[in-house]
């Protein structure tokens, strides 16, 4: 298994013990591995053994074949059309990528005042491509117009309103399936 092809099937390990409803407890009881290095597979950080991805895959009712064949369809290009209804319930929302992958991404325009306090477990990047709008974090206000990027790590309890008619703003996050988790010794 190269490194690339090792990388990706992480992201099949995560999708097949979802769809079997198990935790990585369950997964590492069944296959004698550790819940941490399970983790660690299914976030990309550490590449399996074929031993090790062996005892994934009977964990996991399925085998090697089957998860890389997984890791293979995971390899997504993916236009989104600026006129493309992408399912949105809310008028003014567009999700500008599509499935369940590490990233979630919307667009907003319009007027927008959500009105209610959020606080993510992941982070997440607000840019202003038009207009502007007001930011509440942490206690403190934030004004960003067309052109500025607000970064908020995970935890930071916010909230958000357009000032501008015509206001467009992407907002980029880890999604929030995923455990962000860094390496504080790079």
């Amino acid at each position: 298994m190269d490194d690339k092809e090792a990388l990706r099937v992480g992201a099949a390990v995560r999708r097949r013990r979802r769809s079997l409803g198990l935790t990585l407890a369950a997964v590492a009881a069944r296959s004698g591995l550790s819940v941490p290095f399970l983790s660690q597979i299914e976030n990309e950080r550490a590449r399996p053994s074929t031993r090790s991805l062996e005892r994934v895959a009977d964990a996991l009712e399925t085998t090697q074949a089957a998860l890389r064949a997984a890791a293979d369809s995971a390899r997504t290009v993916d236009v989104v059309r600026g006129d493309c209804e992408t399912g949105a319930a809310e008028a003014g929302i567009r999700r500008v990528v599509r499935g369940g992958h590490q990233l979630a991404a919307k667009e907003y325009t319009g007027e927008q005042d959500t009105g209610r306090e959020y606080q993510h477990r992941n982070d997440e990047i607000m840019y202003i491509a038009d207009g502007a709008a007001e930011v509440e974090a942490e206690g403190r206000a934030y004004r960003l117009e067309r052109g500025d990027t607000l970064y908020l790590s995970g935890g930071v309890r916010h909230r958000w309103r357009t000032t501008e008619p015509g206001t467009r703003i992407l907002v980029v996050a880890v999604a929030e399936h995923i455990d962000a988790t860094f390496d504080r010794d790079r």
